[in-house]
């Protein structure tokens, strides 16, 4: 099922389930010059800040994906059906520095309706974003005991934050 362009406002979406359970592909770069990498993500958030749509998405330094974030002004993510989760692991456990990663997971890079970034074509949802704001987590500033636990190695993810400018999604996805 094809996806159309819709409003943030009509986007139906369970982020939690989104970013937990479905899991989304990060992408940054530009299509167009074929100078780009994803990676899965399990952590991430759609809002709003600065009264504008917004996503957040959290990439640690040693991640390929990370100097494409630092380089370029877009990204993308991008939602699959659970028939591509072998896809998406494969995508989150292999590095770009090494390996065709993309080729070798089946999956379609496109160009994206208005961000240099590329969508994937299998993708049921794919969300557009500008950069508008990056910061390195602080450990003095953790709140909650617990969240140490999740960088043993101390390496901290920046976090980025994108103002959302499109929106596709299949019929499912739409209110």
């Amino acid at each position: 099922m094809p996806r159309k362009t819709i409003d943030i406002a009509q986007l139906k979406i369970q982020p939690h389930h989104l970013f937990h359970t479905q899991w989304a592909l990060l992408t940054a770069g530009d299509f167009s010059a074929g100078q780009f990498n994803t990676m899965t993500i399990g952590w991430g958030a759609l809002g709003t800040m600065w009264s504008k749509p917004f996503s957040f998405v959290a990439v640690r330094h040693s991640r390929y994906t990370y100097q494409f974030m630092e380089k370029y002004d877009s990204f993308t993510l991008s939602a699959f059906p659970r028939d591509y989760h072998d896809a998406l692991s494969l995508l989150g456990n292999r590095s770009g520095r090494d390996s065709d990663k993309i080729a070798a997971s089946g999956l379609t890079p496109e160009s994206a309706n208005v961000v240099a970034a590329p969508a994937f074509k299998e993708a049921e949802i794919v969300i557009e974003c500008r950069k508008m704001y990056a910061n390195d987590l602080n450990p003095a500033h953790f709140l909650d005991e617990t969240i140490d636990k999740h960088y043993p190695n101390k390496d901290f993810h920046c976090i980025y934050y994108g103002e959302i400018l499109s929106i596709s999604a299949v019929e499912a996805y739409i209110a």
